[in-house]
């Protein structure tokens, strides 16, 4: 493996593990805020500062004349979908349940592109689909006992991440990363903030809007801050190593969400859940596999 390959996937791994460091901070505000003011304000400071940085490197034109707005809100309508039903789902459940669920995304979002891309469904990837949701059916089985319906909230993010890499594929060649992620940050915030006051109008006590304790707010900030390192380290590691080679580093967001959760919340792995949770890595994996084959052989086509 050459250095640079290396260091792509020391990057990498470094800012998939930092995102589930940002998980157990957002799980240790559970009962002290709600998800939806929750998520308003991380996505209103990411959008005022990456904002910010665009300005200072780019100017002031990338903000006025966004490329594809249509596309630019459905990537923000996604990954605010993803935040709130994910900040959600950590405060109901176990955090390393809820962090495996997610990982169905690339089975969604092959499913989502075969119905409104049109691109080839392939018999593995519908293999590998119906093997990771018996792996969600395992991890579900005592949660949906616990919290009902309110167990699927790691599904409506996976869901809102495959929407987010979807309008991803649409909104190529339209600016830099940096605008790219400040389109994204505005965009959920646009939609959050709304949210969030809507949230305090309802009387629904689960949304109502408060302001909390000023260390809520300050480990809001660091969720805020601990996901746009943790980005930057994944595109340095892409960078260098290529999206393909780094992508089996995702998992060890989920290794490192249940060592936190075992030692900061009692939650201590069980092992019906981690079988769960290896059929979804396991199929995931395989899809990878099977992708980077297709890759090798495709020049020899």
């Amino acid at each position: 493996m050459q250095q640079s390959d290396r260091a792509g996937l020391v990057f990498a791994l470094a800012g998939f593990c930092m995102l589930s460091v940002g998980d157990a901070v957002v799980k240790s505000i559970a009962d002290e805020w709600t998800p939806t003011a929750l998520a308003a304000f991380r996505y209103g400071l990411g959008a005022a500062g990456l904002s910010a940085l665009l300005v200072m490197q780019e100017g002031t034109r990338p903000l006025r004349e966004i490329p594809k707005p249509l596309v630019q809100a459905l990537r923000g309508f996604g990954v605010a979908l993803a935040t709130v039903a994910f900040f959600g789902s950590v405060w109901l459940m176990p955090l390393a349940d809820a962090v495996a669920i997610t990982f169905t995304q690339p089975m969604i979002t092959a499913l989502l592109a075969a119905l409104f891309l049109g691109e080839r469904l392939r018999l593995t990837t519908v293999l590998a689909t119906i093997v990771a949701f018996a792996g969600v059916l395992i991890i579900l089985r005592p949660n949906f006992a616990e919290i009902g319906i309110a167990a699927l909230l790691p599904l409506v993010c996976a869901l809102g991440m495959s929407i987010l890499i979807m309008a991803n594929r649409a909104a190529r060649g339209g600016g830099s990363v940096l605008a790219a992620q400040a389109y994204v940050a505005v965009g959920a915030a646009g939609l959050l903030v709304p949210v969030a006051a809507l949230g305090q109008l309802s009387g629904i006590e689960a949304v109502r809007f408060f302001w909390p304790e000023w260390h809520v707010l300050a480990r809001a900030a660091l969720v805020a801050v601990t996901a746009s390192m943790a980005h930057w380290l994944i595109f340095k590691g892409t960078e260098r190593a290529g999206a393909s080679t780094v992508a089996p580093m995702t998992y060890g967001q989920l290794l490192i969400a249940v060592v936190l959760a075992w030692i900061f919340f009692g939650e201590e792995p069980d092992i019906l859940s981690m079988v769960g949770a290896a059929l979804i890595v396991g199929s995931g994996l395989w899809l990878w596999h099977l992708s980077r084959r297709q890759e090798i052989a495709a020049p020899a086509s």
